[in-house]
């Protein structure tokens, strides 16, 4: 068996408890009598994600659903397995219902011919549609549903009391999920998004990759900042060739999540 990591009460972060990154932050939410996944990342990962939750002496029979923050492939490729193996609900936003019960590769990003990427996208039926002013009670738990439209037309952030699971909108170093107009990027919706982040009563904001840390209206201010400058220049690309934060957080995984 393995002891429960509870990063917050009733949150359970699965790159925390396995000490090692799975290509997306899963977020399980525990409200006593079942749970919730947040994302469940990509099918290679799906057996160990699903072990560990074994392990961790949940019983997979009570898993309520999976939120899906957004379609992007990174998220949702093991969808439909986790879907069939929890015989869960799925729940998502209604402009990524579509792509991902298509399966599409162009705008989950699973293929990129310019950069000869080519990932398997499984289609998954979607049962639910959230959107935003919704409430998802898992047992004892409350979840907000917010859209909060930018990095896709179909990104989510989850309220869940001081804790704001906020996607692909916002990274510790200030950085932000793709903004490419194929996959349904708006600089716009990006900005106003950010700003009701920022202004928000949230201490913590959990992101989709990466570490978990206090919201910063500092770095806020200047992610938005840097945003507007793109929406006057021709020269806007999503072309970087790394992310060290990923390897700052691997590091930290491995030696124990820090004290925020």
């Amino acid at each position: 068996m393995l002891e429960r990591r509870y990063i917050f009460p009733g949150v359970i972060e699965l790159n925390v408890q396995a000490r090692r990154r799975l290509g997306v932050n899963i977020y399980l939410i525990d409200g006593g009598t079942e749970f919730a996944l947040i994302d469940v990342g990509f099918l290679e990962e799906l057996g160990d994600v699903l072990e560990m939750i074994r392990q961790m002496n949940f019983s997979l029979s009570a898993c309520k659903a999976i939120l899906v923050s957004h379609a992007d492939v990174d998220h949702t490729q093991g969808l439909a397995r986790a879907r069939s193996i929890l015989k869960c609900k799925v729940y998502a936003h209604p402009k990524s219902i579509k792509p991902i019960e298509d399966g599409d590769e162009i705008e989950t990003f699973a293929r990129i011919d310019a950069q000869g990427i080519r990932i398997e996208m499984p289609k998954c039926k979607v049962d639910k549609a959230i959107d935003e002013g919704d409430v998802i009670t898992v047992g004892d738990r409350a979840i907000e549903v917010w859209s909060t439209p930018g990095h896709t037309a179909g990104q989510l952030a989850f309220k869940m009391g001081n804790l704001l699971f906020s996607g692909d909108n916002i990274f510790r170093d200030g950085a932000v999920g793709a903004i490419d107009a194929h996959h349904g990027s708006s600089l716009p919706d990006y900005m106003d998004s950010l700003r009701r982040i920022r202004d928000c009563d949230a201490e913590y904001l959990l992101p989709s990759h990466g570490p978990i840390f206090r919201k910063d209206k500092a770095m806020l201010d200047a992610t938005i900042a840097r945003l507007e400058t793109y929406t006057h220049l021709a020269d806007f690309g999503t072309c970087a060739v790394d992310w060290p934060l990923l390897d700052q957080w691997e590091d930290e995984l491995v030696e124990g999540m820090p004290k925020l």
